[in-house]
């Protein structure tokens, strides 16, 4: 009788540590830390897609005006996966310029590579290659120990960007494009507009430099320009 009841007991262990495997691994999947299973109702994998160019618009990025949301920077900032996020709003689209970290899995999409160096960390210095203890002050990213940047938008993961794009549009619902980058130069750039914005100064003066910006890294422009802290760079007059 008691070894009935034991062999019943242990095959009902067995049956609830499968059954809890399986749920947990569904769990996982449509948690918010995982932007990579990608499968079948997956939640960040439905509905319209919230991101990216909604027309063949050739001046889709020609904006009249911009400006920076605190609000919704840190909303997004505050998404799994996200380390930094510097969100503007223009007169009909959003750009969020954002860095990534380790607290979610499968921020990448297939061949995507996150750039930096962080080994240094470990030798208490920034760059690994020169031995160099110092690190770029001017810069919100750069290419030893640092949060994450991926060169190219398209190499970020589509349920990852779909996330981010539902928030921003909760919070802005009248944008009709949102554009989503974790470039390196796109964050450097968004980075010294933001700080003109937290001076209490006008970003006015800066709108065509920021098409230009934009333009390089959604439309296939193909001039960077000078960030604003360089002397050579001409603001609007």
């Amino acid at each position: 009788m008691m070894k009935t009841f034991a062999s019943l007991f242990m095959c009902a262990v067995l049956m609830l540590a499968a059954a809890t495997g399986c749920g947990y691994k569904e769990l996982v999947q449509k948690s918010d830390t995982d932007y990579g299973s990608r499968t079948k109702g997956d939640p960040k994998a439905m509905g319209i897609q919230a991101y990216g160019s909604r027309s063949n618009d050739p001046n889709a990025h020609n904006n009249a005006f911009f400006e920076y949301s605190s609000t919704v920077s840190r909303d997004v900032t505050a998404l799994d996966g996200i380390g930094s996020a510097i969100v503007m709003l223009t007169d009909k689209n959003a750009y969020a310029a954002i860095l990534l970290d380790w607290t979610a899995t499968g921020t990448l999409s297939s061949g995507g590579r996150m750039e930096q160096d962080n080994t240094g960390t470990t030798e208490g210095i920034n760059n690994v290659i020169n031995g160099s203890p110092n690190g770029f002050s001017d810069a919100i990213s750069y290419p030893y120990n640092s949060l994450f940047t991926v060169n190219d938008y398209n190499n970020l993961s589509p349920e990852l960007k779909q996330r981010i794009a539902l928030k921003i549009r909760e919070k802005a619902p009248n944008v009709k494009e949102v554009h989503i980058s974790a470039n390196m130069d796109f964050n450097n750039q968004f980075n010294e507009l933001s700080k003109e914005a937290w001076g209490g100064r006008s970003l006015t003066k800066w709108i065509d430099h920021f098409n230009v910006i934009v333009q390089h890294q959604f439309a296939g422009g193909k001039v960077m320009p000078t960030p604003i802290i360089d002397p050579q760079a001409v603001p609007n007059s």
